[in-house]
């Protein structure tokens, strides 16, 4: 990609969401995503019902009447995306490629959290963490994100979740607000997660929510005969006859099996996720990751 296709292209993508962002997103995000702790505001006098673990002693003494303090929530939000840059991402048969589709969506995430006065930080991540971006605020910050994800060109083909997940643990000590944005095919040659040990400790830690981005081909194999087939991530290639129907079958089972696998995890550690396609509009489904919460 040129420095002009990019800046046409980072352009484009300003343009779109910072207009998702303030007519559609804006009051859906402060909604859904609200500060989690509790700063100090005054100090009033007690009313019945005022919980007394919130007494102010030094002040009900010096008054003679009993006051208690007040706190209000902090609006102010660390949201961290943690962005799936690996090679599977260049994969697409539709209108934009995975990774071009989740690019879009960590643009409207991040305008959005601008606009509610968040901090927004950046982890791109192939089988290893690629980039760092510091959580910060302001619309030269967000261009930053965006031409990242769009340009970025990962050292390493692979996908490893977990090793993004134990990063973010690591790296950001206060609670925040994070997004997962992947295709989350990490598996073991059974289907399951390989970055359940991870994920467990990142949600005791942080409020993370996933976004799953697939591709329509990549949940079925079409009836096109004979192809020669290469793994993006680890180069191994091979023929397929997709011409046999059981050779379909059991790849459309392996791909339900994985996506099962990681339902079922998000579901155990209480993971708020949606599944987004390279052939529909995001908006919807991060409306429904609104008003799920």
């Amino acid at each position: 990609m040129t420095p002009e296709e990019l800046i046409k292209k980072v352009r484009k993508i300003e343009i779109r969401t910072k207009a998702l962002s303030h007519q559609i997103f804006a009051g859906e995000y402060h909604s859904a995503f609200k500060g989690r702790g509790m700063a100090f505001s005054e100090v009033r006098e007690y009313q019945y019902g005022d919980d007394v673990r919130n007494m102010d002693w030094n002040v009900t003494a010096r008054m003679s009447a009993p006051y208690v303090k007040v706190f209000e929530e902090e609006r102010e939000l660390t949201v961290v995306l943690l962005v799936d840059i690996s090679r599977s991402g260049l994969f697409g048969t539709s209108v934009k490629t995975k990774r071009e589709q989740l690019a879009e969506i960590a643009a409207t995430l991040s305008f959005s959290a601008i606009l509610n006065n968040d901090k927004v930080g950046c982890i791109l991540f192939s089988d290893t963490v690629e980039k760092f971006i510091p959580p910060a605020k302001g619309r030269t910050h967000f261009l930053r994100i965006v031409r990242e994800i769009l340009e970025y060109e990962p050292q390493h083909d692979g996908t490893d979740i977990g090793e993004a997940l134990r990063f973010l643990t690591g790296a950001i000590k206060k609670k925040c607000t994070a997004f997962v944005l992947s295709d989350m095919l990490d598996v073991k040659a059974d289907g399951t997660p390989r970055y359940e040990e991870a994920l467990k400790v990142a949600v005791g830690r942080h409020d993370l929510s996933v976004i799953r981005v697939s591709d329509p081909r990549e949940k079925t194999l079409p009836n096109v005969g004979l192809v020669h087939a290469k793994d993006a991530e680890n180069g191994s290639s091979r023929w397929i006859n997709t011409g046999s129907r059981s050779v379909r079958d059991a790849y459309a089972r392996w791909f339900r099996s994985a996506t099962s696998s990681a339902d079922r995890l998000f579901l155990q550690y209480q993971v708020d996720h949606i599944d987004l396609s390279t052939d529909q509009d995001y908006v919807r489904g991060l409306m429904d990751l609104f008003h799920r919460r």
